[in-house]
C-alpha cells in the first residue's frame, strides 16, 4: 500500500503514456492533501471526495479532476486489489461535467482535444445535435434556447452560468433548489468574485430563464447582495484618430472598418452581412436579425463602395470555386433551408466577408464556409491601435460609438441616429450626447481664463 508499489505496478499495466506520467502526480497530491504517509495510503469515500472537492474549489477543470479520480481508481485496482470505493458514479459525474465545460468553451487537455476544435464557429438558429452525456436539465435548456432561436453565444453564456450554479450547490438536480440558493449564488459572485453589475445581471437572467422557461417554475423575490452598477460612458474616438486608424488598415479589414464606422454596424452585424442585404444603387444596407432579432436599414457610405465591390467579386470567385468542388453551401437561419432547399448555394445568400477556410458548425456538425471569425478584425484593430499609439481601450464596437457621436456633433437629429443604430429607446441613443464635443457647448477651464501657462 505504498507509492513505490504503485509506480512498479503502472509500468506493467495497460496505461497510456500520459496516464503513466500523471497518475503518480495525482496520487502524490492525494497524499499531501490528506497528510498521509507514502507507505500507508488508505482509500475511502470520504477522503476521496474531500480531495476532489478541494480540486474543484481551486478551479481545477473537470477533465483534470476526472484524471485524478482515475489515478485513485487505478491505485485501488492495482495496489489494494479490493473495491473499497465505488468509483463508477464519481467517474460518470466528472465525465459529464467535463463535457459540459468543453461545450461551454473551457480548455480541453491536449491529448483529448478535437483537432478540428479550432475551426468551430457559431451557428445561430440551428437546432443541431445535443450531447447525450450532458445532464438532462442542461440538454433541456439547450433545446429550449434553440427552439426560441437564441444565438449560440447566448446559449454558451447561459449554460456556463447554470454549470457554475451546479458547482455552487454541488448537485445537478437544480429542480430541488430555488430562490435562496440563487440568491446565495449571486451574492457569492458579487462579494467573493467581485464581478461587475452587468455580469451578475447576466447570471441572474440565465437562472431566471432556466427556472421559468425550462423547469416551468415562477420564481419569487430573490434576495442577494447586488454588485455596484457603474455609470457607463462609451469609449469614442476623435475624427483624427479614426482617420489615422483607417490609414493603417487595408484590404478586407479596411472595408469592415468603413462599414462599422460609416454605417454604425455592430461587429457581429458586419461579419454576418450577406450579399442580398447590400444595395449599392440606393446606398443602403439592410441589417437582418440584429440585436433583439430586429431588422433595420442604415446608410452605405460612398467611400466604401469601391472596396465593397472588390470584396463582392472576391466572395463570388470563392463561391464559384466551392461550387466546382461540390461545396458552396452556406448557413441559413431557422427553417429557411427547408423552405428554400437550394438557397444555401445561391450567391445572394453568401456572406460578404467569407472565411478563407472551411469550418465545422458546432451545432449541426456540417462543414461549410462561414463568415470571418470574430477575432480576425478585432486582432487587426488592436494592432492598429498600438501602431497609432492610441491609448484608449477601444474595441471594434467603439467604431459604432464614434459613428453615433460624430453624427450628433455634425447636427444630425437624435431620432434619425436612433433609427440608424436600431435602438428601441431614445434614452439609449442619448448617452452619446454626454460624450460629444459640439462646438460652442464645450466648457472652458478656469485656469485657461486666467491665462495660466504650462510650467
Amino acid at each position: 500500500m505504498s507509492l513505490a508499489e504503485f509506480l512498479r505496478q503502472i509500468d506493467s499495466a495497460r496505461l497510456t503514456k500520459n496516464e503513466r506520467k500523471w497518475f503518480p502526480k495525482w496520487l502524490s497530491g492525494y497524499i499531501q492533501h490528506n497528510r498521509l504517509s507514502e507507505n500507508q495510503i488508505p482509500i475511502n469515500e470520504s477522503i476521496v471526495l474531500s480531495f476532489l472537492r478541494s480540486l474543484r474549489d481551486t478551479n481545477i477543470p473537470a477533465w483534470r479532476r476526472l484524471q485524478a479520480a482515475k489515478a485513485l481508481a487505478a491505485y485501488q485496482r492495482l495496489v489494494l486489489r479490493q473495491q473499497l470505493v465505488d468509483f463508477h458514479p464519481i467517474l460518470s459525474k466528472l465525465h459529464q461535467l467535463s463535457r459540459c465545460e468543453s461545450l461551454a468553451g473551457n480548455t480541453l487537455p491536449q491529448n483529448t482535444a478535437d483537432p478540428n476544435e479550432s475551426n468551430l464557429v457559431p451557428g445561430e438558429g440551428n437546432a443541431g445535435t445535443l450531447d447525450g452525456s450532458e445532464p438532462d436539465l442542461i440538454q433541456r435548456m439547450r433545446r429550449t434556447m434553440r427552439t426560441l432561436h437564441h444565438p449560440k453565444a447566448t446559449e454558451t453564456a447561459y449554460v456556463g452560468w447554470i454549470r457554475r450554479l451546479i458547482r455552487h450547490v454541488d448537485d445537478e438536480r437544480l429542480d430541488r433548489y430555488g430562490e435562496r440558493e440563487i440568491g446565495d449564488f449571486l451574492t457569492d459572485l458579487a462579494v467573493t468574485h467581485k464581478v461587475a453589475a452587468g455580469t451578475q445581471n447576466q447570471a441572474l437572467a440565465a437562472c431566471l430563464f432556466f427556472y421559468e422557461k425550462v423547469i416551468g417554475r415562477d420564481l419569487r423575490f430573490i434576495h442577494a447582495i447586488r454588485a455596484k452598477a457603474s455609470q457607463y460612458r462609451p469609449v469614442v474616438l476623435t475624427k483624427d484618430e479614426v482617420h489615422e486608424l483607417l490609414n493603417l488598415t487595408q484590404g478586407r479589414n479596411r472595408i469592415m472598418f468603413l462599414l462599422m464606422y460609416g454605417s454604425g454596424l455592430r461587429h457581429r452585424e458586419c461579419r454576418t452581412l450577406r450579399v442580398k442585404d447590400i444595395c449599392i444603387q440606393s446606398r443602403q444596407i439592410v441589417v437582418r436579425d440584429g440585436k433583439g432579432m430586429k431588422d433595420r436599414v442604415t446608410v452605405l457610405p460612398d467611400c466604401a463602395i469601391d472596396g465593397l465591390q472588390r470584396q463582392l467579386e472576391y466572395a463570388q470567385h470563392l463561391h464559384r470555386e466551392d461550387l466546382h468542388r461540390g461545396l458552396g453551401q452556406v448557413y441559413l437561419p431557422f427553417a429557411l433551408a427547408r423552405k428554400y432547399p437550394n438557397a444555401d448555394r445561391e450567391f445572394c445568400w453568401q456572406y460578404v466577408f467569407p472565411s478563407r477556410q472551411l469550418s465545422k458548425d458546432p451545432r449541426s456538425g456540417a462543414t461549410r464556409r462561414h463568415h470571418v471569425h470574430e477575432g480576425t478584425f478585432a486582432s487587426a484593430f488592436k494592432k492598429c491601435l498600438r501602431r497609432a499609439s492610441i491609448t484608449k481601450p477601444a474595441v471594434p464596437h467603439t467604431l459604432r460609438h464614434s459613428f453615433a457621436t460624430h453624427l450628433l456633433e455634425d447636427g444630425a437629429d437624435i431620432r434619425t441616429v436612433q433609427e440608424l443604430l436600431g435602438h428601441k429607446d431614445v434614452k439609449t441613443t442619448m448617452i452619446y450626447t454626454h460624450v460629444m464635443n459640439r462646438p460652442g457647448l464645450a466648457v472652458t477651464s478656469p485656469s485657461d481664463r486666467l491665462g495660466l501657462v504650462s510650467p
